[in-house]
C-alpha cells in the first residue's frame, strides 16, 4: 500500500516504525453538544450535504481550520456578522458545531506558551470526538530570538531545549486537553544560514529534544507528536530517521516555502505506516512570504478564489489511503491555501469520498 501512498524516493527501512500506530477512538457522545442558551456566537445552521458528507467520513479523519476568528465565515459558520474579537473568544464552541471541522489549529500557542488551564478551557467548549492541532510556542520552535517585525535579532538559547519544550508546551497541553489532544506540531521556523550549514547538529539537537518529551498514552491514546519544517535541506533520510526513533512523525507542510506535495510525500513513506498530520497554509502562487498578499487577495475569506485541485486531489488520495489503513488523519487549512477554510474543507471532504470510493478492495485509499 505504502508504495501506492507515496513515491518512492528513500531505500526502504524495516528497522522500525514512525508514529504510534492509530489507537481506537475515544467513544463518540450519540450528538453533538448543542450550543449554549444565549450563546454570544451562534453557528450556522449545518447543510443537510454536510451533515451526509460527516457522516460518511471515517471516524478517524478529521478535518478543520487555522483558527476560528473571522467574521467572513458568516453564513458559512456563523449565523451573524461577529466582530474578530467576538469570535476569537467566544467562537470556538459555535465552530465545532459544523460537521465538517472536527479539528482545529492553536496557532496563537506559536506566539505564547499557554496553560493547562488555558487549554483545559478549549477542550471544555468542544465536543467528545473533537481532537486539537497544537503550534508549540516559539520559544523552542525558533532558533532566532524576534523583534516585533519578525526580524531575526540574536539566536535563541532555548531552541529545541528538551526541558522548555516539556514544560512550557507538552505537559500543559497534555493536561489541559487531555484525550482531545490530536497532534502537537514543532513548526521549525527558517533556519538562518549558520545552522543550515550544520543540519547533522541540528538534527542531534532535534533528537535528543523529541526523545526526551513526555509519553503522549494513556492521557491522550490519539496524540501524535509531529515536526513541520520551513526548509528543505531538512527533507531527507536523516530526518526521517530521527523522526522514526522518537516515534514522531513528519508533518506535511503546504507552504510557498517547501516544494510541493509530491516532493515531500516520500517523508511519509519512510515513515509508513502512522498516522498522517498536514498543515495546509498558503496558496504557492504567494510564494515564500506571501501571506500579506494572500490575505489582501483574499479576505473576507468567504469564497474560494484560487481553486488549487491538484493539491487537493493528491492529498486527498493520501488522507483516504491512510485512514483506510486504520490511521489518524489530522488535516488544517488556513484561508490562505485557497481563499475560505470552510470551502477547502467541504471541497476536500468530497475528494476524499471520492479517493476513498475509487481505491481497490483491501487496499485502503492507496
Amino acid at each position: 500500500m505504502q508504495d501506492a501512498l507515496f513515491p518512492d524516493l528513500f531505500p526502504d527501512d524495516d528497522s522500525g516504525q514512525a508514529g504510534k500506530p492509530a489507537a481506537p477512538p475515544a467513544p463518540e457522545e450519540s450528538s453533538r453538544p448543542e450550543p449554549a442558551r444565549r450563546a454570544k456566537v451562534r453557528p450556522q445552521p449545518p447543510s443537510p450535504e454536510h451533515v451526509a458528507l460527516a457522516q460518511r467520513l471515517p471516524a478517524h479523519l478529521r478535518l478543520g481550520a487555522s483558527s476560528w476568528n473571522f467574521p467572513g465565515w458568516e453564513g458559512l459558520v456563523w449565523d451573524s456578522d461577529y466582530a474578530e474579537a467576538v469570535l476569537s473568544k467566544h467562537g470556538l464552541a459555535a465552530y465545532a458545531q459544523h460537521p465538517l471541522f472536527r479539528t482545529v489549529s492553536l496557532d496563537r500557542a506559536f506566539y505564547r506558551p499557554l496553560s493547562s488551564i488555558q487549554y483545559a478551557a478549549y477542550a471544555a467548549q468542544v465536543p467528545d470526538d473533537f481532537r486539537f492541532v497544537v503550534k508549540a510556542p516559539s520559544v523552542v520552535a525558533d532558533a532566532l530570538v524576534r523583534g516585533e517585525s519578525g526580524r531575526g535579532l540574536q539566536p535563541n538559547p532555548l531552541f529545541l531545549d528538551p526541558q522548555t519544550a516539556a514544560r512550557e508546551f507538552v505537559q500543559p497541553a497534555l493536561d489541559g486537553l487531555g484525550h482531545k489532544l490530536g497532534a502537537l506540531v514543532f513548526q521549525l521556523s527558517p533556519l538562518p544560514q549558520q545552522l543550515l550549514r550544520q543540519m547533522p547538529e541540528v538534527l542531534a539537537r532535534l533528537a535528543a529534544m523529541l526523545q526526551a518529551l513526555p509519553a503522549l498514552a494513556p492521557q491522550a491514546p490519539d496524540g501524535v507528536i509531529a515536526v513541520e519544517v520551513r526548509d528543505a535541506a531538512f527533507l531527507s533520510p536523516a530526518l526521517a530517521e530521527v523522526l522514526r526513533e522518537a516515534h514522531a512523525t513528519y508533518c506535511l507542510g503546504l507552504h510557498a516555502k517547501l516544494p510541493p506535495i509530491e516532493a515531500q510525500l516520500p517523508m511519509l513513506r519512510a515513515l509508513w505506516p502512522g498516522p498522517l498530520v498536514c498543515r495546509w497554509n498558503l496558496h504557492r502562487r504567494h510564494g515564500a512570504y506571501g501571506y500579506e498578499d494572500a490575505k489582501k487577495l483574499y479576505s473576507p475569506f468567504d469564497k474560494l478564489v484560487d481553486p488549487d485541485p491538484h493539491t487537493r486531489a493528491v492529498l486527498a488520495r493520501v488522507m483516504a489511503g491512510t485512514a483506510g489503513a486504520g490511521q489518524n488523519v489530522y488535516v488544517t487549512i488556513g484561508n490562505k491555501a485557497e481563499g475560505s477554510s470552510p470551502l477547502t474543507v467541504a471541497a476536500l471532504a468530497d475528494e476524499v469520498l471520492s479517493a476513498i470510493k475509487a481505491a481497490p478492495a483491501g487496499r485502503g485509499g492507496g
